[in-house]
C-alpha cells in the first residue's frame, strides 16, 4: 500500500512540475529569462540522454557534442536545401536524431570494442576528428559556418516556439529514460556498469546492449542539437562543436545523480541557468569555465553520489534515526515483580 501511495504522490507531483514548465513563458515573458530556460531544457534532453547511456552502462562519453553538432548541421542544411522555414523546422528535428543516430553507429563499433578508460579516449578523438572535418568540410561551410532560417514570428513571443519544442523533447527524454531503467535493457546495461565480465558469463549480448544505448542516446541529442542551432541562428564549428559541452553535461550529471532519472533534471535545471547568468555578470569570458571547474572538483570530492542520491540517503539516516529514538523513549522497563502482575492480571 505504501508503495502504491508513493508512486501516486511521485506521478502526481512530475505532473505539476511540467504543468509548471508549460506555463512558464507565459508568466515569465522577459526574452532573457525564456531563453535560459530554452537553453535549460535542451540541456534536459542532452544530460538525460547521455545518462541512460554512460550513467547506466559506466561507460562515460566526452563525446557527445559529436552527435550534438551533427544534428545541428543536418537541420540547416536541410532547412536550407528543401525550403523549410518556421514551425516547419520542427519538423525536421527527428530526422536530426536520426542522422546523429546512424552517425554513432559506426562510432559505437570502434569505441565500445575497448573498455571504459580507453572508451573515453576514444569518443575524444571523435570529437576533435568531427570538429576538423566541420572546420574544412565545404558542405558545412567551412570556418564561417551556415545561418539556418530566420523564423518571421512575433517579437514579444518569439522564444515561445522553441521553449515548447525543447520541452517536448526533454519530458520524451526523461520519459525514455524511465522506461530504460525500469526495463530489462536497463538491468542489462546496469550489470554491464556494475561488471562486464560477469553479465556477459550470465548472457549478457554486452556489444549489442551497448550500442543500442549509444544509438538512442545519439538519437536525443542530435534533436537537441538540431533545436539549439535553429535557436541561437547560426552553426559554426567552434560553438557547434565546442569541448566544453561535454564538461558541461557530465557535470550537470554527476551533480544531480549519475545513473538517477531525476538526477540529470536537477543539475540541467540548475547548472545551466546559472551558467548563463554568470556568463552575463561576469566580465571575464572565463569566468564561468573556471567555476565550473571547481564546482566539478567539490562534487567528485564531496558528492560523489551527487545531490539526489546523497540527500536521498541523509533522509533514510535521519528516518531511522528518529525512529529509534522514538522506540527508545517510548520502551517501559520490564516490572520487577512479575508473577505479582501475573495474578493481578488474572483476577
Amino acid at each position: 500500500m505504501k508503495t502504491g501511495t508513493r508512486a501516486v504522490s511521485q506521478g502526481a507531483a512530475v505532473v505539476v512540475f511540467v504543468a509548471a514548465l508549460a506555463v512558464f513563458p507565459l508568466v515569465f515573458t522577459n526574452a532573457t529569462v525564456t531563453t535560459f530556460g530554452i537553453d535549460a531544457l535542451i540541456f534536459v534532453t542532452v544530460v538525460s540522454a547521455w545518462n541512460f547511456f554512460s550513467g547506466y552502462s559506466g561507460y562515460l562519453s566526452l563525446g557527445h557534442a559529436v552527435f550534438y553538432g551533427t544534428g545541428g548541421y543536418f537541420l540547416v542544411i536541410a532547412a536550407r536545401d528543401w525550403n523549410f522555414a518556421g514551425s516547419g523546422v520542427f519538423w525536421l528535428l527527428p530526422l536530426a536524431g536520426l542522422v546523429a543516430a546512424i552517425i554513432a553507429v559506426p562510432v559505437g563499433l570502434v569505441a565500445l570494442r575497448v573498455r571504459r578508460h580507453t572508451f573515453v579516449v576514444m569518443t575524444i578523438a571523435f570529437f576533435f576528428i568531427a570538429q576538423l572535418a566541420a572546420t574544412n568540410l565545404g558542405v558545412t561551410g567551412g570556418s564561417s559556418g551556415l545561418l539556418p532560417p530566420i523564423p518571421n514570428w512575433a517579437p514579444g513571443t518569439f522564444n515561445n516556439p522553441f521553449y515548447y519544442a525543447a520541452l517536448v523533447m526533454g519530458v520524451l527524454a526523461v520519459a525514455a529514460s524511465w522506461l530504460i531503467r525500469r526495463s530489462r535493457f536497463g538491468l542489462q546495461l546496469r550489470a554491464i556498469r556494475d561488471d562486464e565480465d560477469r553479465a556477459a558469463g550470465l548472457g549478457v549480448r554486452t556489444m549489442p546492449v551497448k550500442l543500442t544505448a549509444l544509438v538512442l542516446s545519439a538519437f536525443f541529442t542530435g534533436m537537441a542539437g538540431g533545436l539549439w542551432v535553429y535557436f541561437i541562428g547560426d552553426a559554426v564549428p567552434q560553438f557547434v562543436f565546442d569541448p566544453l559541452f561535454d564538461l558541461a553535461v557530465v557535470l550537470m550529471a554527476f551533480f544531480g545523480g549519475l545513473g538517477t532519472i531525476a538526477g540529470p533534471v536537477l543539475g540541467a535545471l540548475i547548472l545551466e541557468p546559472a551558467q548563463q547568468w554568470f556568463a552575463l555578470e561576469e566580465a571575464n569570458s572565463y569566468g564561468s569555465e573556471i567555476l565550473f571547474g571547481l564546482l566539478f572538483l567539490v562534487i567528485i570530492l564531496f558528492l560523489p553520489r551527487g545531490v539526489l542520491p546523497t540527500g536521498e540517503e541523509y533522509l533514510t539516516a535521519g528516518r531511522a534515526w528518529l525512529t529509534r529514538r522514538r522506540s527508545g523513549t517510548q520502551s517501559v522497563p520490564a516490572p520487577a515483580n512479575v508473577s505479582t502482575q501475573a495474578e493481578g492480571s488474572s483476577r
